[in-house]
Order: C-alpha cells, then structure tokens, then sequence
C-alpha cells in the first residue's frame, strides 16, 4: 500500500465513510478508491485535491508519508501538545470539547481567539 493509499483510506475511516460515499463525493468509481488506498494506483493532483475536499483534510495530509503516530496510536503533534500544555488541562479540555455541538465548539474557537487577539493588540 502506498502512503498516499494508506492516509486517504485513514482519512475516509476516521470520517466513516464507505469507499462508495467518498467514491460519489469525488464522483468517480468505487474501484478506483479501492485501487488508490491499495497503492494499485495514484490519484493525479486534480482527484488529491477532490479527495481532500471530500474528506476535510488538508491535502498536505494527505501526501505526508505516513501520519505520524507512536506505538498507541495517538497522532505526535497531539502527543505533543498534550506534553506541552500538560495531561490535567488537556483532559479538561478534551471533557469539555465532547459536550459542545460542531456549532458551539466553532464559536468557543472564535471567541478564544477574539480573546488571544484582543489582549495581543492591547499588549502593542
């Protein structure tokens, strides 16, 4: 499996989605998302940047070798944060982030960095 073939099929999964639904989302056929997540063939940029639309993630991502993740299974750049913002917050973070909508959760990231920006501009 090629690397491009492994994050695609890791993206459509984190999403749950079928390899039909991402196969109509970037209209082409089934066998052909089949045959890119098996390494059988590779997407041309026009189809990467479809098949990142369709899936929300960045088509960088996408391209990256592997994701990267320890032995667990946890994402480094996650691990990292968790590391540098330490265990205790991140788990209240996390807490609180399971209880908002998609909506409410985007508005919390507005107002956090209205707030962020606010006191830099006041801070000059």
């Amino acid at each position: 499996m090629s690397a491009i073939g492994e994050n695609i099929k890791m993206s459509r999964e984190r999403r749950n989605l079928s390899q039909q639904e991402l196969a109509m989302k970037v209209r082409v056929g089934t066998g052909t998302i089949e045959k890119y997540e098996s390494g059988e063939k590779l997407p041309d940029i026009q189809t990467i940047l479809k098949i990142s639309t369709a899936l929300d993630t960045p088509a960088s991502e996408l391209l990256e070798k592997a994701y990267q993740t320890n032995p667990s299974g946890i994402d480094h750049e996650i691990e990292q944060l968790v590391k540098e913002i330490g265990t205790k917050k991140a788990k209240l973070i996390l807490r609180k982030a399971k209880e908002f909508s998609e909506d409410d959760f985007l508005r919390a990231m507005q107002m956090l960095y209205e707030i962020k920006h606010k006191k830099v501009n006041n801070d000059v």
